[in-house]
């Protein structure tokens, strides 16, 4: 007797001979979203930081700032210029001091208004309109695109798709070729680029980068923001029910149906929701709002204004799908009731850090010295004994012109008696530039057997000196040890 033979569902076939396999694939395809176009006030605010964001990153590297580019980061001199700033790698507090801010920034903002940053600012969400936008001045809007997707090939098809892809590797290009235009000049970058004269490293990011835009911005879309960003995780730790988030009033929408302008919805049995599903439509990730919060919603308010119209359209008030809190839709909280509680113990205390942060920024700024100095002791020569039986120790300064203009330092030391410099104390450094220079502190015997054997605190002290162009005379000090022999 045959035994029954199971099939990949669970079910057994009786007869083992006609029984039939079905293989069940666990993969399935990701679906295309055709996201219809929309407008409206919101619409018009996310275009215009699309606008603003834009011009910023592709406008920077070609300004101009004491002849040369305003925001360079040359990685091979070790000096980031941004306008008149010159920083080295010593400054590196004042990049963490700015994505703190920037931390803390996203947490206010998130805390108050939800994913404020994804919907309006984040590059995925940016470069996505932009390509968005591309796509529809060739192949159409939503309807145009699915018919055109569904077709057959044929020479419409072809010049419409080709052309958007076109468009899209060129942004992408472009937009690569600024991301390397900010660590090499732009304008030497885009010479050598023309002449396939790049070196490997700069082949390699504008390709990188611009692969990247083209990919994640043309093809990815949604599913970056779905299931590669961890924004969308960490952020919903920061909502509470005073969070003004993108929420469709149930209570005003529902019973849902369509029906005629004319007819009394409410005499129907029938909420203001006339079912017309075009909220799902213009949605970039292709999830329904009136399902309620959601971690795929990245805040870009396309329902509000899609839903804003049909409503102006029915005679009904506007506000059926709009920012709101958990608290004012359960409360039946007025706009005023509802915005007042948005200032709650979190929101002031990130406010508060924030600011704080801002002004050490700030003021750290304001009283940064012109000029840096590192202090290196010589390992290979710890201490010695020259002429006369004075002892000597070996040191190596690093001395930076944070300025860009021509400065001349003054060297000295403290903090043994009759301790000296034994070279010229005078340094001329050009605009920008940084010098290691290897110095000689000696002092007498007799200050030694002072001090006794053993490591002594020093000093060393720099003064620029004062010119015509820099008035102001400025000093540094850098401590060091100085070492006396047994």
């Amino acid at each position: 007797m045959k035994e029954p033979a199971a099939t990949a569902a669970g079910a057994v076939s009786e007869d083992a001979d006609d029984a039939v396999v079905a293989v069940v694939s666990l993969y399935a395809k990701q679906k295309k979203i055709y996201a219809r176009a929309v407008s409206g006030w919101f619409a018009g605010w996310r275009w215009t930081l699309v606008w603003a964001t834009q011009l910023l990153y592709y406008g920077l590297p070609w300004l101009s700032w004491n002849d040369r580019q305003a925001v360079l980061f040359e990685l091979a001199s070790r000096r980031f210029y941004i306008f008149g700033l010159v920083l080295y790698p010593q400054d590196f507090i004042y990049l963490t001091a700015l994505l703190i801010i920037s931390a803390y920034a996203l947490f206010l903002f998130t805390a108050v208004a939800g994913r404020l940053w994804c919907g309006y600012a984040c590059p995925q969400t940016v470069y996505t309109e932009i390509f968005m936008w591309v796509e529809r001045r060739f192949e159409g809007d939503r309807m145009a695109r699915i018919k055109l997707d569904e077709g057959p090939w044929s020479l419409n098809r072809l010049w419409r798709q080709s052309a958007t892809q076109v468009a899209w590797i060129a942004i992408a290009l472009w937009t690569g070729l600024t991301f390397v235009g900010y660590f090499t000049p732009i304008r030497e970058l885009l010479v050598s680029a023309a002449n396939f004269g790049l070196g490997p490293w700069e082949w390699f990011w504008v390709l990188f980068y611009g692969l990247a835009t083209y990919g994640n911005a043309g093809y990815l879309r949604e599913q970056v923001c779905k299931y590669m960003c961890p924004d969308a995780r960490f952020q919903s730790a920061m909502f509470d029910k005073d969070t003004l988030i993108i929420s469709y009033d149930a209570e005003r929408g529902d019973p849902r149906g369509t029906r005629s302008r004319k007819i009394d919805a409410r005499a129907q049995g029938l909420g203001d929701c006339i079912d017309c599903g075009l909220c799902v439509q213009v949605c970039p990730t292709g999830i329904d709002i009136r399902d309620g919060l959601q971690y795929e919603c990245i805040g870009c308010t396309a329902c509000i204004d899609v839903c804003n119209g049909v409503m102006d359209k029915m005679k009904y008030p506007r506000g059926l799908i709009r920012y709101a809190t958990q608290n004012s839709l359960s409360g039946h909280l007025s706009r005023t009731e509802m915005l007042k509680r948005v200032l709650r113990p979190r929101v002031l205390g990130y406010t508060a850090v924030l600011v704080l942060i801002v002004a050490a920024l700030g003021v750290s700024m304001a009283l940064r010295s012109p000029f840096r100095v590192d202090v290196v002791r010589d390992r290979a020569s710890l201490a010695r004994i020259v002429g006369e039986g004075r002892i000597e120790n070996v040191y190596r300064l690093q001395v930076m012109n944070a300025t860009e203009r021509p400065q001349q330092y003054r060297i000295g030391v403290a903090g043994l008696a009759g301790a000296s410099i034994d070279r010229g104390t005078e340094l001329q450094l050009e605009p920008a530039q940084a010098q290691w220079l290897t110095v000689s502190v000696s002092v007498p015997p007799e200050s030694a057997a002072a001090a006794g054997p053993g490591a002594h605190p020093i000093r060393f002290e720099i003064e620029r000196l004062a010119s015509t162009v820099d008035p102001a005379l400025v000093r540094a000090g850098e401590p060091s040890t100085f070492l006396v022999p047994r």
